[in-house]
């Protein structure tokens, strides 16, 4: 689930920052002692920053084995929530949960801002929201400025705004199935730890999640299928032919409304390997993520075209030489490439076609 909120009028009420260590180096934990309020004339720099990595991110929740009462986070927002004068003991909470949660050695510490936006809009409705943003590393930066009638030059070390680590936005809404939640990871793609150990959140199992989950899937198999191919043939798969089979594997979704499990087993992975592939990664992907993915689904066009943008492109040779395709190009490589094997030289080549160089 993806919803488009209005940031125009949002505004930060209030801050709580804190410093996290890393408990197994013996790091310390400090936060601070009083609420931090944003000047006006800071506000609208401030706010959109904050709020700038939130626009368009897949909706997530949080979720608990047992009984949602139960998660810490979903309870830290729905008591921040219901008493926003709580923002300092809630934010420190939240700095303390993170601080427990960083033990593990490749955990970096870093400073935490933990923010009460207001403001936010989802179809006219205003709402509020949780923020939370964790930098890890600092950017040296210089300054200029005016001492006694001169110009001075200074260093400072600083959180560059584009280079904020880890974030999160808990918005007051969906509620009751455990608050809409944007979660975001530059380390990595949602790492386990951001997204599992501190935060506790799983997507929202909707139409757009099991397309894009299915054609990621799809692109994945036939990737792996046409690699293996290649290989047991004695040979690489050029990114043509791997193109080729992921594209295939995708035009199932061509001109259709609805996703059937059933069917795409017998139109697009054609081999009994094929189909194992993809239960398999099936089962992997619901295990991590702990969503089920459905049987039958309204297909969502957009993810599918996105998932379009995962098929392999490039091909780098041993010789230094390397080959780009455009996606019509990839669909329909025959039109302009030949390949081979030249048996003096005892090497493969690759011949283009083409009609004008566009370089010159």
């Amino acid at each position: 689930m993806q919803l488009k909120f209005d940031f125009e009028e949002a505004r930060i009420s209030g801050l709580v920052l804190a410093k996290v260590g890393n408990p197994s180096r013996d790091e310390a934990l400090q936060t601070s002692r009083q609420v931090f309020e944003v000047d006006e004339e800071d506000q609208g720099l401030l706010t959109s920053i904050f709020t700038r990595p939130f626009r368009s991110l897949q909706g997530q929740r949080f979720q608990h084995h047992s009984a949602l009462e139960k998660h810490e986070m979903n309870q830290v927002a729905r008591g921040l929530f219901a008493d926003a004068s709580a923002l300092l003991e809630q934010g420190q909470a939240i700095a303390a949960r993170l601080y427990s949660k960083s033990n593990h050695p490749n955990i970096k510490s870093g400073d935490l801002c933990v923010a009460l936006i207001e403001g936010l809009k989802w179809e006219g409705e205003p709402k509020r929201a949780l923020c939370i943003l964790k930098s890890e590393s600092v950017t040296p930066f210089l300054s200029i400025s005016t001492r006694d009638g001169d110009l001075e030059l200074h260093t400072e070390q600083g959180i560059h705004p584009e280079k904020i680590d880890k974030g999160c936005l808990i918005v007051e809404h969906f509620e009751e199935k455990g608050f809409y939640v944007l979660t975001f990871d530059r380390a990595g793609h949602e790492s386990r730890f951001w997204v599992r150990d501190f935060l506790g959140v799983v997507p929202i199992a909707d139409d757009n999640l099991f397309s894009k989950r299915v054609a990621e899937m799809a692109v994945s198999v036939a990737t792996a299928e046409a690699t293996e191919a290649a290989k047991s043939a004695g040979d690489d798969a050029p990114p043509w032919e791997v193109s080729k089979a992921a594209n295939e594997a995708l035009s199932f979704f061509d001109g259709k409304k609805k996703f059937s499990l059933q069917e795409f087993e017998e139109q697009a992975l054609r081999t009994p390997a094929a189909r194992e592939k993809f239960a398999a990664e099936r089962r992997k992907l619901e295990e991590e993520e702990g969503v089920k993915i459905d049987d039958e689904f309204a297909i969502a066009k957009r993810e599918v075209t996105k998932a379009r943008k995962l098929i392999k492109s490039v091909m780098k040779l041993d010789t230094g030489v390397e080959l780009r395709l455009k996606p019509q190009v990839a669909a329909k490589p025959d039109e302009v490439i030949e390949h081979g094997h030249d048996e003096e030289r005892g090497m493969r080549y690759v011949k283009v076609y083409y009609r004008k160089d566009y370089a010159k």
